[in-house]
């Protein structure tokens, strides 16, 4: 069985943070930095069980990519969980509606992370 994780954020620092945490757990991590690139990998990998994505980047963001995966019938709809500095409530509540499962505020602390990953995946 696969325990894919795909890591959208355009922040390097945020996706080598998140890749050793989530790597520690046994996941294996694919990262991708802004929201068209992370539409471009989960299509090479349809097997990912999970995505982790920021809100704010270029090109692509998270709540335009994560509407974009859940109306696409031909992707995979793998739960997404929002990793972002924005804490505004609309904020959360526009990206349940594009389809998002959850939300945890930067700075994230790695087993918080670690424990919704795991809870999105089972």
């Amino acid at each position: 069985m696969s325990n894919k994780v795909l890591i959208v954020d355009d922040a390097k620092t945020i996706r080598q943070q998140v890749n050793f945490t989530l790597s520690k757990g046994g996941f294996e991590v694919i990262e991708a930095v802004d929201g068209l690139d992370g539409i471009e990998k989960l299509k090479a990998n349809t097997d990912v069980k999970a995505i982790v994505s920021d809100i704010n980047m270029p090109n692509m963001d998270g709540l335009a990519m994560v509407a974009a995966i859940n109306s696409n019938a031909s992707l995979p709809h793998p739960p997404i969980l929002i990793l972002t500095t924005e804490g505004a409530n609309e904020m959360v509540q526009q990206a349940k509606k594009a389809g998002a499962s959850g939300w945890i505020i930067k700075p994230f602390k790695p087993e918080v992370l670690l424990e919704a990953v795991k809870k999105l995946i089972s």
